[in-house]
């Protein structure tokens, strides 16, 4: 099933997609997406915020969240037509 996750009202659509409650109490979310050059620019841009407002409303979970862990396959995707995998992981912040 493919959810739509959103960081600051940006969608995003993980191929993998986990949450869970941390030792603390609060919410973490572990995904995993596709991103393409043609929007490379706009994510990259967005996850240097590291502070979102978190929406999963597939699963009605709503949060404010900060990156704890953050990879990218490729770190250069300008060149045309090139696809990275993204890894995210985001802990609610109170």
């Amino acid at each position: 099933m493919t959810y739509s996750v959103f960081l600051n009202q940006t969608e995003i659509n993980p191929y993998f997609l986990k949450e869970e409650a941390a030792k603390n109490g609060a919410q973490k979310v572990t995904m995993d997406f596709k991103v393409h050059s043609e929007n490379y620019h706009a994510i990259t841009t967005l996850l240097y915020n590291q502070t979102f407002d978190v929406d999963i409303p597939d699963r009605n979970l709503s949060f404010k969240g900060t990156i704890t862990n953050y990879t990218a396959s490729l770190t250069n995707l300008y060149e045309k037509d090139a696809t990275g995998d993204f890894h995210l992981e985001l802990m609610e912040i109170s």
